[in-house]
């Protein structure tokens, strides 16, 4: 679930579907083997929120022809792809609006609530979306956890992107956005009244989804950089060369997932 206004990584822009697909690839692992942990099986009811068609077709496939998968975004059309049977695909305000029914078996959301202001509000409905016994798994980074993408800085190269990195947080704030925060999700899943809630943290490093997701984002933001005077063309085009050439160990924010069940 992107946000257009002002938000930096506008998912109308040409890098959009790459940027996708850098998450796709460094994170879909760690999503599916945690649903598959909470059971996911034929016929489950399961509402998905803002996570991308591959978590969707995953699902889809899961539940087969007798279960149901709801699958929304503020903007769906990333998703009409998947909108197919067992597939149903709306636009929802996970922040604004209610719930799209009470009787889901799962609810997952991935990167979604730093999109919204009031999460814990965000979280009872998606807590009331599910019945009793319901499972409910939350994923979310925490840039502060570990906010270089190189967290091993022995060099120029490495100094760069770290810089870069800085000013990408920079603008961030400058905008109001709220970085998100993982370390909370436990607590704030038992907030709202879930049980037996667990957490754990996923931490890629020096793999090429980090590599392709660190290219991707600085092509994106790179127009904002050079306004704001926090790099300059050459400063952006050196980084993505020594991206490109493999010599950087990169990293990414840890990912956390939480979970927890409906009494």
């Amino acid at each position: 679930m992107m946000r257009t206004d002002g938000y930096l990584l506008d998912h109308r822009q040409t890098e959009a579907a790459e940027h996708f697909s850098a998450f796709a690839a460094l994170f879909d692992p760690t999503t599916f083997r945690h649903l598959e942990g909470l059971g996911v099986g034929s016929g489950w009811r399961c509402w998905e929120i803002g996570a991308g068609t591959t978590v969707v077709s995953w699902l889809a496939k899961k539940v087969g022809p007798t279960g149901r998968v709801v699958a929304t975004d503020t903007d769906p059309s990333r998703l009409a792809s998947a909108a197919r049977p067992p597939v149903e695909v709306r636009a929802h305000d996970l922040g604004a609006q209610e719930p799209p029914g009470e009787d889901f078996d799962l609810v997952h959301a991935r990167l979604a609530l730093v999109h919204v202001t009031d999460r814990e509000r965000a979280l009872r409905s998606m807590v009331q979306a599910l019945r009793p016994g319901g499972r409910l798994l939350v994923e979310d980074a925490d840039p502060a956890l570990q906010p270089l993408p190189c967290p091993d800085e022995h060099g120029p190269e490495q100094q760069l992107a770290n810089r870069l990195r800085q000013g990408f947080r920079r603008l961030l704030a400058e905008r109001g956005t709220d970085l998100p925060c993982g370390r909370t999700l436990p607590r704030l899943l038992r907030d709202a009244g879930l049980t037996r809630v667990h957490a754990d943290a996923y931490f890629p490093l020096a793999s090429p989804g980090c590599a392709a997701l660190e290219a991707v984002t600085i092509r994106q933001i790179r127009d904002q950089l050079v306004i704001a005077g926090l790099a300059t063309e050459q400063d952006i085009d050196r980084h993505l060369e020594n991206v490109t050439s493999g010599a950087l160990d990169l990293a990414t924010a840890p990912m956390i997932s939480a979970w927890g069940r409906k009494q």
